[in-house]
Order: structure tokens, then sequence, then C-alpha cells
């Protein structure tokens, strides 16, 4: 059987966390969002298991609430209404995952968009709380104002982590149009 292994940012992301979560694990959803990752995530951990989900917008939290009840997994997560660079306020023990969907909430105000110094501050508090060979994914879109620019940012971050405690991996598509999300991953050694 033939497999696609480039299929997008957000399928190489999945197929990292199915590689790296395991039942009873904690893991973190820096950006619930529309709630994908961290119903995803729920799965992952299982009954034992723990997903803190971020996100600064109600209307996120809401529906992601709604999607875990539907499948019978809002007890394996907590939801907070906060951003990801305040996660020390309610996150105090050891993470094997974090994951970070940068831009904005899908079908919600698109001038409400994550930032460079709040994201680096939140991937930067993950990686106090992470395991060793525990793994920070960080997909981020640059098609809208101001994701270029965090991009870059990210980047300038991204080059000055030390390489004798991460591993950073940059995923890009390079022969895509309409500004396909770059992944970056970072692994505690």
């Amino acid at each position: 059987m033939s497999y696609k292994y480039f299929i997008n940012a957000l399928e190489i992301a999945k197929g990292i966390m199915d590689n790296t979560v395991f039942p009873g694990d904690t893991v973190i959803d820096c950006t619930v969002g529309n709630g994908n990752d961290t119903l995803y995530l729920a799965r992952l951990v299982g009954l034992k298991g723990k997903v803190y989900g971020f996100d600064i917008q109600k209307e996120a939290l809401t529906l992601t609430r709604e999607k875990l009840m539907s499948e019978g997994l809002y007890d394996r997560v907590q939801l907070i209404h906060d951003g990801h660079e305040n996660l020390f306020e309610y996150v105090d023990e050891e993470i094997k995952l974090g994951i970070f969907n940068l831009g904005y909430l899908p079908g919600g105000d698109h001038t409400i968009v994550t930032r460079s110094d709040t994201t680096i501050l939140g991937i930067e508090n993950c990686l106090k709380i992470l395991s060793k060979n525990g793994i920070i994914l960080i997909i981020c879109y640059t098609g809208h104002v101001g994701g270029l620019e965090e991009k870059n940012e990210l980047e300038k971050y991204f080059s000055i982590v030390n390489q004798k405690e991460c591993n950073v991996l940059k995923f890009q598509f390079i022969n895509q149009i309409n500004n396909p999300p770059v992944l970056y991953g970072i692994e505690k050694l």
C-alpha cells in the first residue's frame, strides 16, 4: 500500500502526534481554535491522560466544548480562557507535547490574530515543562495581515535555540501556491 507522507502541515503534525502522545500523557493545545487538535489529542491521551486547551476567544472554547461533549471526551480536557503565554498559571506538570496553530480563528474575526511576542513566550513556557524527547509543534499561517511578520520573528527565535537542548525543524512546501502553512517542530533532548 502506498502512503503520501507530504499531504499538508496539519496531516504531518497529526502523524507526529500519533507517534509522540500515548494514553496517560499530558499535553497542551496552546491555540484551541475550532477544536480539532484538542479533540484529536483527547483521543490520544486516553482515559487517564489530560489535555489543557488555551484560547483567548470564548467562541473557540464554546465550539470546542460542544465537540468534546458530543464525543464523550470533555472529562479529559481543561479548557482555559486565557493566552498560552500565561500557561504557568494553570499547568504545573510535565507535558509530552504542545501544539500551536497560529493565525486567526477559522470562521471568526480575522483581526484577532496570534502575535510573535506572546507566541514566543508561550513556546518558552512550554519548553520549561516539556518532558525529555517531548515535542512542540507550531503551524504558522502567513496569508493574513501580520502572519509573515510572526513567521519571521519565530524563525529568528528558533535560530538561537540551543542545539544541545533542542532540535528545531522547519517543514515547508516550496512549490505550492496560496501561502501554505509552515510546520515547525521542537524536540527537547
